[in-house]
């Protein structure tokens, strides 16, 4: 059976795990490429369209397909420019003894959108993006550790896999390794509890760049953070590169041990702070150039005025505007940024009013009462549906977590957290979760 054979047939099995919109406007356009082992390579026609698809529907094809070969296969969207091997979209699988230049580039490149060329550099994030420049140049040199923290969306992840594709591009043989401390915590539950910790030390401990994210959520894991401890003693000690990212620095993340705030302060630390007017027009003219999208400079500054601090803000917008010249096949306006802008920041609504949609749409989606949502009943559905509650409002809503709690019965921060972390444990597991949980924002 070809790889074509295969698509063919994934695209009748997703036909019961997508909407008939998704599958003709984001999957059925996509060209299969290569496949190699456990790998299939899909192009899309445009950067837009692979965003989405590795966003939203990598795990479902993913899903289907290893439905179909019975056994599992991980999916990578690459656009035509990235499509080094097969420009013709020839789709017989590489021979054995063959080298597959497709599988190097992305075994070598993490996320190749995110370079320093395409970071946007404002007074706002010049520090930060000069230090990681450094780290990038000379691993294990001056800044090391490099410690960077900000609010959300500041782009503090981009400056993570533009440090990585810089160092694998002129250290190809570096060992990089990009984990979020709540995976690093849940693959150190996993090793203590099936006994194979030695495993889990080779793999944290070899590496030449070692980037964690979100440090933040170590607070509180006196276990973790014993371990996080020893790795990073053993990489320092072995004079490898660390660069920790969190939303706060050191001296505010709270049930921190010392031993590991003094280590977290013993490097450099940058920061990214909120984005200025001519930061976000620059970033908003880029973007547009990236989508191949032109904007009236009148839209650029409506949308740089009223998107107030969060860059991902700024993506949302565009990409709801992209979708809109794609279907539209015009030029969008400035009626649709601002509908674009509501959509996406809610400023329309006074935050009460987004709160009681939150709570509706998830008590209709799961069938269990407002009430018995913000109630104390731990009933395993009533349980679920506050929990989905709870990590809807953190990601639409600019809602604090003791904030998130007082919705739901005055529960603590602690409490909102775990719930949280749970939420995001089952989407990984389950991508169809997330596809919901995106259809409940949407309604909302």
């Amino acid at each position: 059976m070809t790889f074509r054979n295969v698509w063919e047939k994934t695209l009748v099995q997703l036909q019961e795990m997508v909407t008939k919109n998704a599958l003709d406007m984001w999957i059925k356009t996509l060209e299969p490429v290569a496949y190699k082992d456990d790998a299939a390579v899909l192009i899309s026609p445009s950067p837009f369209q692979r965003d989405i698809v590795m966003s939203k529907y990598k795990d479902v094809i993913s899903a289907a397909m290893t439905e179909v070969v019975g056994f599992e296969i991980d999916i990578n969207v690459i656009t035509q420019e990235e499509n080094v091997k097969t420009p013709s979209h020839k789709t017989e699988e590489p021979k054995e003894e063959e080298p597959d230049p497709i599988s190097n580039f992305t075994a070598s490149i993490v996320h190749p959108e995110y370079t320093f060329d395409n970071f946007v550099v404002g007074d706002s994030n010049r520090h930060a993006h000069a230090a990681c420049m450094a780290v990038a140049q000379n691993p294990s040199g001056a800044y090391n550790p490099l410690f960077i923290y900000g609010a959300s969306g500041l782009g503090k992840t981009h400056l993570l896999y533009a440090i990585q594709n810089e160092v694998k591009r002129k250290y190809a043989d570096k060992n990089c390794l990009y984990v979020r401390s709540e995976d690093f915590t849940n693959e150190f539950i996993e090793a203590v509890r099936n006994n194979n910790q030695s495993d889990f030390k080779n793999k944290y401990r070899t590496v030449d760049l070692f980037m964690v994210d979100d440090v933040q959520f170590l607070g509180g894991k006196e276990s973790t953070q014993s371990e996080f401890f020893h790795t990073f003693e053993a990489l320092y000690g072995d004079n490898k590169q660390i660069i920790l990212v969190s939303d706060r620095p050191p001296r505010d993340i709270q049930l921190l041990t010392d031993r590991l705030r003094s280590r977290f302060e013993s490097g450099v630390i940058v920061s990214v702070g909120q984005p200025e007017y001519e930061l976000k027009a620059a970033i908003i003219r880029q973007r547009c150039q990236f989508y191949k999208m032109d904007l009236s400079d009148e839209v650029v500054e409506f949308i740089a005025q009223h998107v107030k601090s969060n860059i991902r803000q700024i993506e949302g917008v565009l990409k709801k505007m992209m979708a809109y010249r794609l279907i539209s096949q015009s030029t969008p306006n400035m009626a649709i940024a601002q509908s674009a802008i509501r959509d996406i920041t809610n400023e329309n609504q006074p935050l009460p009013v987004v709160i009681d949609k939150i709570l509706l749409e998830v008590s209709r989606e799961y069938d269990v009462t407002i009430d018995e949502i913000c109630s104390s009943r731990r009933v395993e559905k009533i349980t679920n549906a506050r929990q989905i509650a709870m990590y809807i409002m953190r990601e639409i809503t600019p809602m604090s977590l003791p904030e998130i709690g007082k919705q739901f019965g005055n529960r603590d921060h602690s409490t909102v957290h775990h719930a949280i972390e749970r939420v995001e444990y089952k989407i990984r597991m389950n991508s169809n979760l997330k596809l919901r949980i995106d259809d409940i924002i949407k309604n909302i």
